[in-house]
């Protein structure tokens, strides 16, 4: 379980198929404190389980089924990725309950100033805008963000100061594929109403 609020912007020093499938190798510090073998880090907002590390950087495996639903697969050598550790039981929970498991894929499709805020809108597959609600939470490449404005087929959200600084996010080029995920309690509501 995570909070979204991103620790570390890392870089992908390798990634390549191996037996065990496509491997990662990160360049980090900070997640890298107190993390031992088996631990889960998310990375761009996908939970990875740390197969090797030593003081610079970490392994992951990635399956196939998380390289189809998410744009972790599709990232190479150089690219730059945010990270948070799991959050410790009776740790302080910043943002929202994010579980590092992709709901789907969005598009960067408008990104603006607006005083010192950035603007940044997100592309929204059909089958998750039953669970984004304006003012609600959503994880966008791991970090947690408030939809501040929802179209039928887009969402907004606003990047402040810190966030621009901390995560990969106004970084990344118009037509940049970003990991979505949902609130985990709405899913959970819709299917306990769902037999009424």
């Amino acid at each position: 379980m995570y909070s979204g609020i991103v620790e570390e912007v890392g870089r992908i020093e390798r990634a390549e198929t191996t037996e065990h499938g496509w491997t990662i190798d990160i360049a980090c510090h900070t997640v890298l404190e107190g993390t031992r073998i088996g631990d889960s880090i998310a990375v761009d907002g996908v939970c990875l389980t740390v197969v090797e590390h030593d003081p610079s950087s970490f392994t992951a495996n990635i399956q196939p089924v998380t390289a189809r639903l998410s744009s972790v697969g599709e990232k190479g050598r150089g690219a730059l990725v945010n990270l948070e550790r799991s959050v410790e039981v009776g740790g302080r929970l910043g943002g929202h309950y994010v579980q590092g498991h992709v709901d789907g894929m969005g598009q960067i499709v408008d990104k603006r100033s607006e005083e010192a805020s950035v603007i940044v809108e997100i592309s929204l597959p059909a089958d998750l805008r039953r669970y984004v609600v304006e003012r609600g939470f959503i994880a966008v490449d791991g970090a947690s963000l408030t939809v501040m404005a929802l179209k039928p087929d887009r969402f907004a959200v606003s990047l402040v100061h810190h966030t621009q600084e901390h995560t990969t996010l106004s970084r990344l080029p118009l037509g940049a594929q970003v990991n979505l995920e949902v609130d985990v309690i709405a899913k959970y509501a819709e299917q306990l109403v769902a037999p009424y």
